[in-house]
């Protein structure tokens, strides 16, 4: 079942929780864009370490790409509620009540997704079943993920 709720991007309407191939589709765009982050900050840890390639499965490397994750993800969020791939689906994060989420929202957020991504999606694919249309993520942070109205053109 989707919810509709007033929204602060849509104050005079309402906007419907968005589906889980929305989110898909938008997550697949950021994926790309994080893994070009990622090949930089690779690019520049192999230049400050002379060249020396990052031997496989180094602990420190692994967080560092953790952390620029979840750098990307919250700043994005908190400027605007969008990453560039829910900019490109026309889906924004914000708390229940509508407002814009602030930064331990965005951390718990974050770190709720990442038992979406260790259960293969399960958390996912609980919008299907929720009645609110919300995922584990969502439900744990207290947010939830709208489609925005088309633009007039």
């Amino acid at each position: 079942m989707v919810s509709k709720t007033i929204s602060r991007a849509d104050p005079g309407g309402t906007c419907a929780t968005a589906g889980v191939w929305r989110r898909l589709a938008a997550g697949f765009y950021d994926l790309l864009l994080l893994a070009a982050v990622w090949m930089l900050v690779t690019l520049i840890v192999i230049v400050l370490r002379g060249g020396e390639a990052v031997s496989p499965g180094a602990l420190p490397y692994q967080l560092l790409l953790f952390a620029v994750a979840a750098a990307f993800h919250i700043s994005s969020w908190l400027r605007g509620g969008q990453t560039l791939g829910m900019r490109a689906w026309r889906i924004r994060l914000e708390k229940r009540s509508g407002a814009d989420i602030d930064l331990c929202t965005g951390l718990l957020r974050f770190a709720a997704g990442v038992l979406t991504v260790l259960s293969c999606g399960a958390g996912l694919l609980w919008l299907l079943v929720d009645r609110d249309g919300l995922t584990w993520h969502d439900r744990l942070a207290n947010t939830r993920v709208i489609r925005l109205p088309a633009k007039a053109r």
